[in-house]
């Protein structure tokens, strides 16, 4: 095999201060009360069961919609000795919906996000054409742990117990025991969630390497600086390399199927910031990549440009759902008006097929309830002010 046989790994860190202000966060990942028990409504992710279109809830998603350049498939060669890959993982099936990408430098192979564990199968196919079984990776590289990104990874570890995982320290304790994770996750999907993600199985501790930001770690020749990007999630990273000029930005900037021109914010509970997330935009414009990785899906080949949209979409979504919690609705009303909204707005770029793909990858109903509990929260920080009534007279 060409990257067969034993190899090392190297980590070198460069601790450098990020001032996102998120070692004041408060990070619990553990199990949290869902608004209104929405589980227990018949609303959670089941892809496109809001049928707010009624093509589209009643067509399978295409294969693969032919607007999507298949040019943009290509191995992107940074060097003749490091190149990154899209390694379409085909998702429940459906193409072009989770995209791990396979980074290569020199003798070593590492994964970054490589998707839930119900994949896993096609992903050893995906390896198995670039000449690599599992036991050839070096490294995995989470840019946070929500099971489409981070699910398989104990399951890689446990055929390669060698893999270096890394990982935001605050996600990190929900790879090495992921109960409280899989409940709270348990509360949206419902029976659905094995099929989507498969098994998730706890990683070793003496696997885990825990990020906070400022970090710089080296594959092979290749370096990829870490970069604190909340918003999203609050333990989510962002991983640059400088010489390829490529930030892997996981759920950060959005869903965009190869960089097309619509950008579908992904909004889940329970612990989104729009303001962090701004700051963590404005952090991956600073660097001015050439391209964005996305999870969902792909290269982004018009950073500033793609930042600058999403920024704009991310903000609509944040007024839109803040005048829809002020008019008092009953959840399902809500979500429902949410996402006829944001479907109007989708079709003024996308075909009904392709709205489908979207909404495939990110539930409309569940990004409503992670907009919810952010006003909801921010609501219940603010201070309260006393009523100063008259003082009687005497």
């Amino acid at each position: 095999m060409l990257y067969g046989g034993p190899r090392t790994t190297t980590l070198s860190v460069e601790l450098v201060p990020l001032t996102l202000g998120g070692s004041d966060l408060e990070h619990s990942l553990g199990a949290r009360r869902i608004e209104q028990d929405a589980a227990a409504q018949s609303i959670f992710h089941n892809f496109i069961i809001l049928q707010v279109f009624p093509l589209s809830a009643q067509t399978p998603v295409p294969p693969a919609p032919h607007f999507y350049p298949p040019s943009l498939f290509a191995v992107d060669l940074n060097s003749p000795v490091n190149s990154t890959t899209p390694i379409d993982l085909h998702w429940a099936g459906h193409p072009r919906s989770i995209a791990a990408a396979l980074l290569l430098s020199q003798d070593h192979a590492a994964l970054v996000d490589p998707g839930p564990a119900s994949t896993i199968a096609t992903l050893r196919q995906q390896l198995q054409q670039h000449g690599l079984n599992v036991s050839d990776l070096t490294a995995i590289f989470l840019t946070h742990i929500h099971l489409d990104h981070s699910a398989v990874t104990g399951a890689l570890v446990r055929e390669n117990p060698r893999l270096k995982v890394y990982v935001h320290a605050r996600g990190l304790p929900h790879m090495i025991d992921p109960s409280k994770l899989l409940q709270s996750a348990s509360r949206l999907y419902g029976e659905d969630m094995h099929p989507l993600f498969g098994e998730f199985l706890p990683v070793p501790a003496e696997n885990l390497h825990a990020l906070e930001g400022g970090e710089i770690l080296q594959l092979g020749s290749r370096l990829l600086h870490v970069l604190y990007t909340p918003g999203h999630a609050s333990h989510h990273v962002t991983y640059f390399d400088p010489a390829a000029s490529i930030a892997f930005v996981g759920d950060t900037t959005g869903i965009c199927i190869n960089g097309h021109a619509f950008i579908l914010p992904a909004t889940p509970p329970p612990d989104i910031s729009i303001e962090l997330w701004d700051a963590s935009l404005d952090a991956i414009a600073d660097l001015h990549p050439n391209r964005l990785f996305l999870t969902h899906f792909s290269f982004a080949d018009q950073p500033a440009q793609h930042i600058a949209n999403y920024r704009q979409r991310l903000h609509r979504w944040r007024d839109i759902s803040a005048a829809m919690l002020a008019q008092n609705l009953d959840e399902p009303v809500a979500i429902h008006r949410f996402a006829q909204e944001i479907g109007a707005e989708a079709a003024q770029f996308l075909s009904p097929e392709e709205i489908s793909h979207y909404l495939f990858n990110g539930a409309l109903n569940l990004s409503w309830l992670g907009l919810a509990r952010y006003h909801r929260k921010r609501l219940e920080a603010q201070p309260v002010v006393p009523h100063l009534g008259k003082i009687a007279e005497s």
